[in-house]
């Protein structure tokens, strides 16, 4: 998709919300609708080629295996991905079967949602969808909404369509719909003053980061790859990551499978990013939604490469209880075993101050690099820190004892 269509997309679902949203929602709560809405017509454009193919299995199941519960591996081979929908409606024909009457309306939207695979139903509920479903319903605009996502005048399937005026729309492919995110996003946080960085990472920025970590190595990589990222947001790192490795027309064309992992505290965008990893055919249950800081959730597993965009200049006073006991560290992550001046080793307190987390993220990164016993080329990471990092903290201090571990064990490559 070219930037001309890309902007015209983004411009059409943006102007959703002025045409829909306006009386029904202030202008800050827009994206609670727009963005689970773009999600859910994403999905349901994939799924629309095999449902006869989902509905038959489903019939196989009940009628001829006297199923009481329906199997899903069939029903994801028959979906052709690891997400499904077993109700007989499509957004396509919920509005067309649609009256003025909003609650039967209503009635058959909450059947679709339930007839999802578990996995879409956890993203519908952080997405909190049927609440928005339910709200617009008794506006009277939930008809409107669903009408402006099915137009035949925009594109949101990865094939190329013809407009009822003879134009060809492109294919939306899975980076585009990733850039579509992205820019819904940085609009959104616009109009609610928020920072752009909080939510997702440039590209460029992003681009920079995945050819320091992987072109040194190029020839070198491991024929299998994991990739982890603490604060995985929307996603976009990660994928961007694995985009460059198996890239056919790219530097590296890595043939062997890229594992990605990812762990995200706010509920919009870990939906988000698992949805992305779904449509990708990625594994979703890799991606953990929660607080890094409080959970070792990967904490058996070492990974080859990281890459992350961590919170700066954030309190992680709230993960405090979890991370120590008074002035004493819990959570092994943030030790360090450093030298003292005569040479003995002693286990530091390798926290930061409570005012700023982002260097606790680097030694979640830095405690899951594989070793060169487990991989030829060990682990590299890529993190991205405010300036903060380099000089905050007295001699002695967690911060600094970060810095000298990091330093004293040739663990530091580049700083950009």
């Amino acid at each position: 998709m070219n930037q001309f269509a890309h902007n015209k997309l983004v411009s059409f679902i943006w102007s959703i919300a002025d045409d829909c949203l306006r009386d029904v929602y202030v202008r800050g709560k827009y994206r609670d609708v727009i963005l689970p809405m773009v999600v859910l017509r994403r999905l349901d454009t994939l799924l629309e080629p095999t449902k006869a193919a989902v509905l038959e299995e489903v019939r196989f199941q009940k009628d001829e295996m006297k199923a009481t519960e329906l199997d899903d591996a069939p029903l994801k081979a028959a979906s052709a991905y690891v997400f499904f929908n077993t109700s007989k409606w499509t957004l396509k024909q919920l509005h067309a079967t649609a009256t003025n009457n909003q609650q039967i309306l209503l009635a058959n939207v909450e059947d679709y949602l339930n007839g999802f695979s578990d996995n879409v139903k956890e993203i519908i509920s952080r997405f909190k969808l049927l609440e928005q479903m339910r709200h617009m319903a008794n506006k009277q605009v939930l008809l409107d909404v669903l009408e402006k996502f099915i137009s035949p005048y925009i594109n949101l399937t990865p094939h190329p369509v013809e407009d009822p005026d003879g134009n060809t729309l492109p294919a939306l492919s899975n980076l585009g719909m990733g850039y579509v995110f992205e820019e819904l996003i940085r609009k959104f946080n616009e109009e609610n003053n928020e920072e752009a960085g909080e939510h997702f990472t440039p590209r460029e920025v992003i681009h920079l980061m995945t050819h320091l970590v992987f072109d040194p190595i190029k020839d070198r990589l491991p024929p299998v790859m994991t990739i982890y990222d603490p604060a995985c947001g929307s996603g976009g790192m990660l994928t961007e990551s694995q985009n460059y490795v198996i890239d056919p027309e790219g530097s590296i064309k890595a043939s062997g499978d890229v594992y990605l992992y990812g762990k995200e505290i706010n509920d919009e965008t870990y939906a988000i990013c698992k949805s992305d990893m779904m449509i990708k055919g990625n594994n979703p249950e890799n991606i953990k939604v929660g607080s890094t800081l409080s959970t070792d959730e990967f904490a058996a597993q070492r990974f080859d490469f990281m890459l992350s965009n961590p919170p700066y200049g954030k309190s992680w006073n709230s993960e405090l209880k979890y991370i120590k006991d008074g002035n004493d560290v819990i959570d092994p992550r943030f030790k360090v075993e450093l030298a003292d001046y005569w040479g003995t080793i002693e286990t530091r307190d390798a926290t930061p101050r409570s005012s700023d987390g982002q260097l606790l993220f680097l030694m979640e990164m830095v405690g899951k690099m594989k070793s060169t016993r487990d991989s030829a080329v060990g682990a590299r990471i890529a993190s991205v820190h405010n300036g903060s990092s380099l000089f905050t903290g007295d001699a002695g201090s967690g911060e600094s004892n970060i810095r000298r571990h990091i330093i004293e064990n040739d663990l530091l490559d580049t700083i950009i």
